[in-house]
Formats: structure tokens, C-alpha cells, sequence
């Protein structure tokens, strides 16, 4: 029960003066020590984003210029150089800007550069359309604009469907019936980290050991790389796998820096010799629909035409189908 006022053990009524002050010492004390770690902190891990955002802009720049053959730009390639490609000051060149704005550029310090001025860059780079969008997005990063967080845990909702909740709210209802009315075509949803989110009764057939896997390997890059079962079921995988993995890059861009990313990436450049390979190379490209072969242990050989979407609902997020392919009877026999 509570009476309002305190007593010691022994029953006898404390020093409310004394007691308050060190009450208040100590609570102020702690409480400022608490509050000045937490901030510095929070200051420490946002300097480590800001660092990571600058060296993936930086890096990007670096890779696609070293590439560039200078005669293929009209430029001399004579013994003197030193590295391969263009210098920074034959890309400002090119470019029409100056050696000191392309080089704040590289190094992450040019504050919101022009779409305009960024087009230059890309066509002097001589950039394919899926690299000039990762440009932009890596420069608009960079700055500081639209950075993405997310966070996932599992949960069983729906008939048919494997459901998951993102930052604690589950999809959509409308995309748990889609998924499920594009039974027998096998369809799943991704998250913007490429989580392995829901999926329907035909994608459960196509691929029943996602059932069983632990929440944090349910990544659609960790099961085609590291997972045996996966490795085993698609056809041309090493090919597959490079294309998933470029395309990852340029659609995870906004959210590097994010903590569960970074530690995605860690753990894929760790477990994956092939992903470390890739990874490394800094190839972007978009998504492109594709064909998609399995060697299916029931079903026999199965192919689709693998086409994705980004729910108007759930921006970030992609919804994939793997529909039938005129004339082919792979529906069928893996329902049946």
C-alpha cells in the first residue's frame, strides 16, 4: 500500500530534504552521463552512415572512370599514366565543370549537386541508363535525402500465404489476396532489403524449405548464395546470381548506411566468396524481366517468366511473379 510518504527499514521517516537533493544529484548526474553517451552515440553512428554514403559515391565514380579507355573519348593514352582510365581533371573536362567541384564530387562534398551538372558527369563517364540512376541516387544520398529505414519479423497470417511484418505493420491486405490470386503462378514479396517477406501456396512448392529457414537467413540474395537447396534448384545460377546482385546494389543504394543493410552485407561478403567477387566490382544494373529455369526435385525441369513490381502500397517493396511461359506446362506440373 502506499501511504505517500517514505520510511527506512527501520521505520523511521528518511530525510525528505536530503534524500531529494541526492535523489536529484544523482538522477541529474546519471541522467546527463546516460543522455551525453546516448547522444555521442547516436552522433558516432551517423557519422559512420554519413562516411559509408560518401565512399559508396566516391568508390562509384573511381570504378566507372577507370574503366573508360581514353582514346575511346578522344583523349591520348600515352605511357604516362600511372592508373588506367581518365583522371579527375579529364572527367571535369568532359564534363564542363572544374577539377575542384568533380573532386568535392568523388569525395562526397559537393552540397546537392544539379541534376544538370550530374548528367554531365554521367555522359562523360559514358554511363548506361541504370548506372546514371544509381548516380543520381548515390548523389542525392550523399546529401543526405531519402534514406530508408526498416526492420522485419516473422509471423504466420493468411491461408496460403507466408506473411511478415515490416517495422511491426503486416502487408497490405490487399497483397496477401494478390499473392494468393496469382496461385499457380509462384509469386513472393520482397522487402527493400531484399527480406523474403510472403510468399504463396505455388512459391511454397517451388521452394518448400523457406518454411523451415531461420527469420534472419529468410534474404532472397542469402538463400541463392548460400543456401545449398537453392544452389541446387536453379538453373545457370552463377549467372542468375551475378545479374541478382547488381540489381541488389542499385536498389538497396538509399539505404546504405542502415544498420541491418550493412550488417547484411558483412555477413554475405563473409559467407559468399562469389558475392565478395561481385560486390567488389561495383556493376549496377536495373531489373529486367528474365526468364528463370529450376531443376525442381519433384517436379522436373520448370521455367517461368520472372517479372517484379513495386506495390503503390508498400514503396520499397517489390512483388514478384513468375508467370507461365506460353505453350510450357510448369504451372501444372509443380501443382500437381
Amino acid at each position: 500500500m502506499s501511504t505517500g510518504s517514505d520510511a527506512d527499514p527501520d521505520g523511521e521517516p528518511r530525510d525528505g530534504r536530503d534524500g531529494g537533493q541526492d535523489s536529484g544529484q544523482d538522477s541529474g548526474r546519471d541522467g546527463g552521463q546516460d543522455s551525453g553517451r546516448d547522444s555521442g552515440q547516436d552522433s558516432e553512428r551517423d557519422g559512420e552512415r554519413d562516411g559509408e554514403r560518401e565512399r559508396e559515391l566516391g568508390d562509384f565514380l573511381r570504378s566507372r572512370r577507370a574503366a573508360i579507355d581514353p582514346a575511346d573519348v578522344g583523349l591520348p593514352s600515352g605511357p604516362r599514366r600511372r592508373a588506367p582510365g581518365l583522371r579527375r581533371e579529364e572527367v571535369a573536362l568532359l564534363a564542363g565543370v572544374s577539377v575542384t567541384w568533380y573532386t568535392w564530387l568523388e569525395q562526397g562534398r559537393a552540397e546537392r549537386p544539379s541534376r544538370a551538372v550530374l548528367d554531365a558527369v554521367a555522359r562523360a563517364l559514358r554511363l548506361d541508363d541504370a548506372e546514371h540512376s544509381h548516380l543520381l541516387t548515390l548523389a542525392r544520398r550523399a546529401a543526405g535525402d531519402g534514406a530508408v529505414e526498416a526492420s522485419s519479423r516473422a509471423r504466420r497470417a493468411g491461408e496460403g500465404v507466408e506473411a511478415v511484418d515490416l517495422a511491426g505493420h503486416p502487408p497490405p491486405d490487399a497483397l496477401v489476396r494478390t499473392l494468393d490470386a496469382l496461385d499457380p503462378a509462384p509469386s513472393y514479396l520482397l522487402g527493400p532489403r531484399w527480406e523474403y517477406l510472403a510468399w504463396n501456396r505455388a512459391q511454397g512448392l517451388l521452394y518448400p524449405k523457406a518454411e523451415s529457414l531461420a527469420v534472419e537467413d529468410r534474404n532472397l540474395l542469402f538463400i541463392v548464395l548460400c543456401e545449398p537447396s537453392a544452389r541446387e534448384l536453379v538453373v545457370d545460377r552463377e549467372d542468375e546470381a551475378r545479374a541478382m546482385v547488381t540489381e541488389f546494389r542499385a536498389s538497396t543504394a538509399l539505404l546504405r548506411g542502415d544498420p541491418d543493410l550493412e550488417d547484411l552485407i558483412a555477413r554475405l561478403r563473409r559467407e559468399s566468396p562469389e558475392f565478395e567477387r561481385w560486390w567488389s566490382g561495383l556493376d549496377v544494373a536495373g531489373f529486367h524481366s528474365r526468364l528463370r529455369r529450376y531443376d525442381h526435385p519433384r517436379a522436373g525441369p520448370l521455367t517461368f517468366e520472372y517479372q517484379a513490381f513495386e506495390p503503390a502500397e508498400w514503396p520499397g517493396h517489390r512483388l514478384v511473379t513468375q508467370l507461365p511461359v506460353p505453350g510450357d506446362d510448369s504451372t501444372e506440373r509443380l501443382s500437381s
